[in-house]
């Protein structure tokens, strides 16, 4: 196992995650949050910060089985269909291909201001 990250880290660290999860593109905005969270911290008499727990909450559910046009599903299923090469083995064990190749993202597979390859890793 390699350093002990700090809890302001892992918090940090938790981030792009929950945001691959709960992101998608909509019409206004190609980043935009479909769900809320809720961070709680503690601290020590001393101010440092010791614990945290994130709480998600209110995912907008529908858009996992349907999406408007110019719209995507969430982040994440681009990220994974365009992370395949980048990790041997992950297309056959997820069963996944490309993209268009399935139903619920293949109504808007690109954005411009979106690499999906780099936000896999």
């Amino acid at each position: 196992s390699g350093p002990r990250r700090t809890v302001e880290q892992q918090v940090l660290d938790a981030n792009p995650v929950l945001e691959a999860f709960g992101n998608a593109k909509t019409v206004r905005n190609d980043n935009s949050s479909r769900f809320g969270k809720f961070v709680e911290v503690e601290f020590d008499a001393s101010g440092k910060l010791i614990s945290a727990q994130i709480s998600n909450y209110l995912l907008e559910k529908c858009r996992i089985v349907t999406q408007q046009p110019e719209e995507r599903n969430y982040h994440i299923f681009y990220q994974l269909c365009a992370g395949l090469s980048q990790v041997p083995g992950l297309a056959d064990t997820l069963q996944l291909t490309r993209t268009p190749d399935f139903e619920y993202t293949k109504v808007c597979e690109h954005v411009q201001s979106v690499d999906d390859a780099t936000d896999f890793r």
